[in-house]
């Protein structure tokens, strides 16, 4: 055998007699009947759930696995044979690491790793993924010869907006980098032992489960989705044993190359398992092999600018400026103007700036000018502010309109950073991303408390009235055309959203206004429009044109869906959907779940429970995703009876709706604070005692005709 492949197997079979040792260790420890599981997740073991099928929940289902295992080092020659080898290594790391959570609920409470990555993490980073914020996944392991060249590389991907799952000693090294860490930094420390890769080797496939619908036990399935839909790949520092190349092999099989800082001379693959000993040249080639192009905005400012600092939390000690809402008055405002009357890329600061500390006010008034320009892209524009501030490193921004808080940080604030750079940044970036509809920009910021007043009331305040306005008066029955929106199918293939006025994408971030403006920035982009033709359903929302043009969009997976039913033919689901509505039969209503709550809901199953039936581009009746924003409208499940339909949800997310909710239900029923009909989880999950809540409160649900 080749020194390569001796190697793997030498790994493999390392790996194999560890963890077949340690799982009978385990039972005869705690008995077959010890349950077993990673926490906050419906895939079981994900990498053997996956493969095999097999749902792993007790110590006692782990032997039968470990023979899988096993019978996949065959140590023959040939390289795919190596690769099941490495395929094994990772089943057996998964099963070390499960064991390590069958000892304690948090087995990496007193180290820097997080362990295991939770279902909703991953669904979170769903948007980032298909919209290119996050453009590629690397996995960095081993510890550096000298520390300075895996924190270059870490900092060139954070950079870049490349999303770091860091293993091994490689943590500390970065760590006394001054690399900032965290999922808000997008990089993610997931512990020291190397079997600790497994964690990011089970996100990648569990984005074939939760986004691609890949059946498991389709293992050949499985291979192709991660190699042709998750952008991942793998750096390794320092030296290799056999234990190490054995797991590079298990991430080449899953189609992520592997890019090692040591000469491996003749053992190199080309393609999957490549030598790069100049660490300046490690992002180059790492990115090259697995196909990313990044698109670097160079901008004059003196702090990083990168989707990776966009979570940043700036804590109040740490803070040299606060603009808020809270003490003074501030806005944000973006007006069309005619071409003549603004100068193109001025930028004016009036009053103090940030190097003058404290709590100040702020008016951040951008003019724009251009033939295509229209008024309803202008809250377009001014939503954005919110990323490209938080892109700046050193600066928190939160909220929009006249409720803001902007905190910049004594470090960025060292670095020279000054209002004036926040305008080259909205400059910039609006002249980039807007550049098919917007010719000249022109920046001000107003920080003396007289005249951030008037511009807040005499300009702003009745722009945003007179926008509140005309979105009131956009609904589905008053507009002549909706919108496709296809990005997530770059990782949920037979998904597509029906975007309406009245009904934004399942993830939030794109309303109609949104499609309306993409089609224009992008006319050949991801949102199409459907003309509102063929209407066969006027109660369930079903349109001849809209299944045709769904149809086409997913290459035949879906050709009729209604746009207000839960029960026929429901929109698909991509995957990182903020909410799922699912029927809750015992009360004949539904509940709605967002994926942050972590608990127990009246139907039985979590939130990753029910987002498992319900994700990569499936039609379920029964379930659905949604965006937050849509709960409150009046034509969500409206085929079904609208909002008198629910009947739980959890608290937060009750609390967060509630002015809305409650709005729609008086306007359409009369209904007044209908939400504290609501059960949530500190009142009953139980569907005993909510029905025993509803009883008690009266909800309209227990009048309603049956639901099936």
């Amino acid at each position: 055998m080749s020194v390569l492949t001796d190697l793997i197997y030498g790994g493999s079979h390392a790996v194999a007699g560890l963890t077949e040792g340690a799982v009978n260790d385990a039972i005869a420890k705690y008995g077959a009947d010890k349950a077993v599981a990673f926490p906050d997740t419906a895939y079981f073991l994900p990498t053997i759930y996956a493969a095999t099928g097999v749902k792993v929940k007790t110590l006692g289902d782990l032997p039968a696995c470990v023979g899988v295992l096993k019978s996949l080092i065959t140590d023959q020659e040939d390289l795919g044979q190596a690769l099941n080898a490495g395929l094994a290594t990772a089943v057996g790391a998964e099963i070390l690491e499960a064991l390590k959570y069958a000892e304690s609920d948090d087995p990496y409470a007193d180290e820097a790793g997080i362990g295991f990555v939770s279902d909703p993490i991953i669904r979170s980073l769903g948007v980032p993924l298909v919209t290119g914020d996050i453009p590629g996944v690397a996995v960095v392991l081993g510890k550096a010869d000298d520390p300075a060249d895996v924190v270059n590389v870490v900092k060139d991907y954070q950079s870049k907006g490349i999303m770091s799952f860091l293993v091994g000693d490689v943590i500390d090294q970065c760590i006394e980098g001054g690399v900032k860490m965290g999922l808000e930094f997008r990089v993610v420390p997931l512990g020291h032992a190397v079997t600790a890769v497994t964690h990011v080797v089970t996100v990648a496939i569990r984005a074939a489960l939760i986004f691609g619908a890949i059946e498991p036990g389709k293992l050949s399935d499985l291979l192709t989705y991660t190699k042709e839909r998750v952008p991942a790949f793998v750096n390794t520092f320092g030296a290799i044993d056999n234990v190490v190349v054995s797991a590079g092999a298990g991430a080449i099989a899953l189609g992520f190359p592997v890019v090692v800082d040591i000469d491996l001379g003749e053992n190199q693959v080309p393609g999957a398992l490549e030598s790069v000993t100049d660490h300046s040249l490690t992002v180059k080639k790492s990115l090259e092999l697995r196909n990313i192009k990044i698109k670097v905005t160079e901008l004059p400012i003196p702090v990083a600018f990168a989707a990776a600092f966009e979570g940043e939390i700036i804590r109040r000690s740490d803070m040299l400026t606060e603009f808020s809402s809270h003490a003074n008055p501030t806005c944000e405002l973006v007006e069309s103007v005619e071409a003549g009357s603004i100068e193109d890329h001025k930028i004016t600061v009036v009053g103090p700036d940030i190097p003058a500390g404290g709590e100040l006010p702020l008016a951040t008034y951008v003019k724009v000018a251009g033939a295509k320009m229209q008024p309803d892209f202008e809250s377009v524009i001014e939503r954005k502010f919110h990323t490209w501030f938080n892109y700046m490193e050193g600066v928190m921004h939160t909220g929009q309109r006249n409720l803001i808080r902007i905190r910049v940080n004594k470090e960025a604030a060292a670095k020279g950073l000054t209002l004036h750079h926040f305008g080259e940044v909205l400059y910039n970036m609006i002249m980039d991303e807007f550049d098919s509809v917007v010719d000249k920009c022109e920046v001000t910021f107003y920080t003396e408390k007289e005249k951030v007043e008037e511009i807040l009331n005499e300009k702003a305040l009745p722009t945003y009235n007179k926008r509140d306005d005309r979105l009131a008066s956009l609904t589905d029955e008053s507009v002549d055309q909706f919108y496709t929106c296809i990005l997530c199918q770059s990782f949920a293939p037979s998904h597509c959203c029906v975007v309406t006025p009245e009904r934004l994408g399942l993830c939030g971030a794109v309303s109609w206004l949104d499609a309306k403006a993409t089609k224009e920035l992008t006319p050949t982009g991801p949102c199409q429009p459907i003309p509102k033709e063929g209407c066969l359903d006027e109660r369930l929302g079903r349109y001849t044109k809209v299944n045709e043009v769904v149809e086409q969009a997913t290459q035949g997976a879906v050709n009729s869906v209604t746009l207000y039913s839960i029960l026929e033919d429901p929109m698909t689901s991509c995957g990182c959907f903020e909410c799922i509505c699912g029927i809750e039969p015992a009360s004949n209503g539904v509940v709605v779940v967002n994926r942050e709550y972590a608990g127990m809901t009246p139907t039985g199953m979590t939130f990753g429970e029910l987002a498992s039936m319900t994700g990569g581009g499936v039609q379920t009746p029964g379930f659905m995703g949604l965006g937050r924003h849509f709960i409150a409208s009046k034509k969500v499940i409206s085929a079904e009876g609208g909002v008198k339909r629910i009947v739980w949800m959890p608290k937060e997310l009750k609390d967060d709706v509630a002015d809305r909710l409650n709005k729609t239900a008086k306007e359409l029923y009369g209904i007044d604070n209908f939400s504290d009909m609501i059960c949530d989880e500190t009142i009953a999950t139980d569907t005993e005692e909510v029905l025993e809540f509803l009883t008690e409160k009266g909800h309209p649900v227990l009048e309603m005709e049956p639901l099936m």
